[in-house]
């Protein structure tokens, strides 16, 4: 179903997320089936869902994996595909439903929150062509997130995603504009720390 024929606030994005959460009754979740209980929200959802783990305390290897599919998902993006669609390797690939709960149930307070003011607006940075170019800093962001990087570690990068995916799900683009700019700083200070640890590296040997 095309994206854009479809109430995008019926039901909001912390109903969805609870309702994807009540819906996983297993154990373990893949991926697969997790993309496919967004339904016609997946892209928007799908970034915001996978920029969550970079911004809480989460198992090692998560925000490295959460980093390659938004790299897959911003792609298509900006391929301007309506379906996302993952690789076998990567929608089989599973993780304990606890972390899935805890990252909800973590993240739903200040979504709500977020819901209360968000509205669609600016439409020339909600738009399609907007999407692509929101596709292509998801790519980047997704990139920069599998950097090893210190003090502050994935949290700049995780919070420019979690906006980017908060803007195209309520179609607001003044937060997708906000976006723009923390992706900007995100990836300014991510690339910064890396290249003072390498540095720090190179002058002690």
């Amino acid at each position: 179903m095309n994206e854009a024929l479809v109430d995008h606030r019926t039901p909001r994005t912390s109903e969805l997320l609870a309702a994807v959460l009540a819906a996983q009754t297993e154990p373990r979740v893949s991926v697969g089936e997790l993309i496919d209980a967004l339904r016609n929200r997946a892209f928007g959802i799908s970034v915001l869902l996978f920029g969550l783990p970079n911004c809480i305390p989460m198992p090692p290897g998560i925000p490295v994996i959460c980093g390659i599919i938004l790299a897959l998902i911003g792609l298509q993006m900006a391929m301007g595909r309506q379906e996302l669609w993952l690789p076998q390797t990567i929608a089989k690939r599973t993780f304990s439903r606890s972390v899935l709960e805890t990252l909800i149930n973590r993240s739903r307070s200040w979504i709500a929150w977020f819901e209360r003011w968000s509205r669609p607006r600016m439409e020339v940075f909600a738009g399609p062509t907007a999407r692509r170019v929101v596709g292509c800093l998801v790519v980047l962001l997704g990139f920069v997130l599998l950097l090893p990087i210190p003090l502050l570690g994935n949290m700049p990068p995780g919070i420019a995603v979690c906006i980017l995916g908060l803007g195209l799900v309520e179609r607001d683009g003044a937060v997708i504009l906000g976006g723009f700019f923390a992706t900007a700083l995100g990836t300014a200070i991510a690339f910064g720390m890396t290249w003072a640890l390498w540095a720090g590296a190179v002058a002690i040997l």
